[in-house]
């Protein structure tokens, strides 16, 4: 019998290999498949932990960033209150000087100049501080990131300390001293030429308002060299950042040195995105997400909400035949629109809740920009991570 089975085993034992390496094969390839499978439901969960904890700290850092721009309004308006100084000359006329036309002449100015100003120191704050919070942000995860990988304990040196965070972070104090300063003079000169001939008595609608701001803008934003307009991103920008002095050695130290680091990534941004939406707009190119076109929505927004806040002195009433006469269309003289143009810093600057600022916090494009900035900063590739 058991001659007839070993005759069976060599007659088929082709037969018998072919199937003892199938299923061979099988259990291999099975096992093989397995082990991806693991590999490849481990990598997605890790992907998963690791994207979750991006979000998490985003949505954090986000909420920073509101409550920052929030606590530094006592100090913008403090700065902006110093610079165009209304009060002093309401005070002066409270005294009935012999000068009175001179100093009303003066407040139509200021008021309109601090008001607009207003606006504009803002949206460069809120915008900044979005720059600045998702690069030291993007820095900070990143950090983490390599801190919990073993094989990059030697970047522990490089690392964002709280003393670089602190002195990175204090660059938007230029903004509230020299910056508001520096904002008000090329606001005040730009008012000055539009509004310096301006009868107080003259009655003005709240176009023509809307209008004498536009205008305004225009000077301030926009400059015309060499038969060009120029989008003067980089003007707005020097109010954020001052202007570098090469004088000044870099120094070898690692916290110095990832500062200035931090810092030319930061001015870098913000030139860039000036050149890119001056050849834009030269070339009729559509641009968005960039710095200058995030703050130039805000820029938008803020001053039309400033319209529509001086719309509600603007009250319509009815006339003679009973039909309400439209706000657009109702007058009043300059000399009662100058008081409310003065009063309008502490509704743009004032303490929260802060309708104004809260609405340029909250608005979606910011946040896109926010968060196309922190992925920049906080990406890192698996090769990066693992060399």
């Amino acid at each position: 019998m058991l001659g007839g089975v070993w005759n069976f085993v060599r007659r088929h034992r082709r037969k018998f290999i072919f199937t003892g390496a199938v299923i061979g094969g099988v259990v291999y390839l099975g096992r093989y498949a397995r082990q991806k499978l693991k590999e490849f439901q481990d990598r997605e969960a890790s992907e998963c932990l690791a994207q979750t904890r991006r979000q998490h700290h985003f949505d954090s850092n986000q909420r920073t960033c509101n409550v920052t721009a929030l606590s530094m309004l006592p100090n913008l308006r403090e700065a902006l209150l110093q610079a165009l100084n209304a009060e002093e000359l309401t005070e002066q006329l409270k005294q009935r000087p012999p000068n009175k036309v001179e100093i009303w002449d003066e407040l139509k100015i200021i008021s309109f100049a601090r008001s607009v100003t207003a606006v504009y120191s803002c949206c460069l704050m809120m915008v900044m501080l979005r720059v600045q919070l998702n690069i030291i942000g993007g820095y900070m995860f990143l950090d983490n990131a390599k801190k919990e990988s073993t094989d990059q304990v030697e970047q522990a040196s490089l690392s964002i300390t709280p003393d670089v965070q602190r002195r990175y972070l204090a660059l938007i104090q230029f903004l509230l001293d020299q910056g508001v300063v520096n904002l008000s003079a090329a606001v005040r000169s730009a008012t000055e030429d539009l509004l310096k001939d301006f009868p107080l008595k003259k009655s003005v609608s709240l176009l023509e308002i809307q209008n004498i701001v536009t205008s305004i803008r225009t000077r301030v934003e926009f400059r015309c060299s060499g038969g060009y307009h120029d989008a003067s991103a980089s003007s707005l920008c020097s109010y954020l950042i001052p202007e570098a002095d090469e004088s000044v050695e870099i120094s070898s130290n690692g916290e110095d040195a990832l500062l200035q680091q931090l810092k030319s990534e930061t001015e870098d941004m913000l030139k860039r995105s000036a050149f890119a939406f001056t050849f834009a707009l030269t070339f009729g190119f559509s641009l968005s997400g960039d710095f200058h076109s995030i703050l130039l929505i805000c820029l938008d927004t803020g001053f039309t909400r400033l319209v529509d806040k001086l719309a509600d002195y603007f009250s319509p009433v009815a006339s003679e035949n009973g039909v309400i006469q439209n706000p657009n269309q109702m007058k009043m003289p300059m000399a009662k629109v100058i008081p409310v143009m003065t009063g309008l810093v502490h509704t743009i600057v004032g303490d929260p809740p802060n309708p104004f600022i809260q609405e340029l916090l909250l608005k979606d494009q910011v946040r896109d920009f926010a968060a196309n900035v922190y992925e920049a900063f906080s990406h890192q590739t698996a090769d990066q991570l693992n060399p």
